[in-house]
């Protein structure tokens, strides 16, 4: 799994979990439908972090919080990431 795969994952999950559809997301943390929908299908592969901070604030989470879990701690960059 790449990294923009393990986030998109997260995203789910948590919607999953909560019961909220990627729609009302949207919605909640004022990410344009677009915009969530281009991160959810992979068009866009990094998000901006202020991006990632309002959906973690619709998931009354802090950015921490919402970065904070295995998948994603035990990813390890290759030199080609290096962007």
């Amino acid at each position: 799994m790449d990294y923009a795969e393990i986030y998109i994952e997260r995203i789910r999950q948590l919607c999953k979990q909560r019961g909220i559809t990627v729609n009302k997301l949207a919605v909640m943390s004022g990410v344009k439908q677009s915009t969530l929908d281009n991160i959810v299908r992979g068009v866009t592969r990094n998000p901006r972090v202020k991006t990632l901070h309002r959906l973690a604030i619709a998931f009354n989470m802090t950015l921490s919080e919402f970065l904070d879990f295995e998948a994603l701690n035990e990813y390890a960059f290759d030199e080609k990431d290096d962007d």
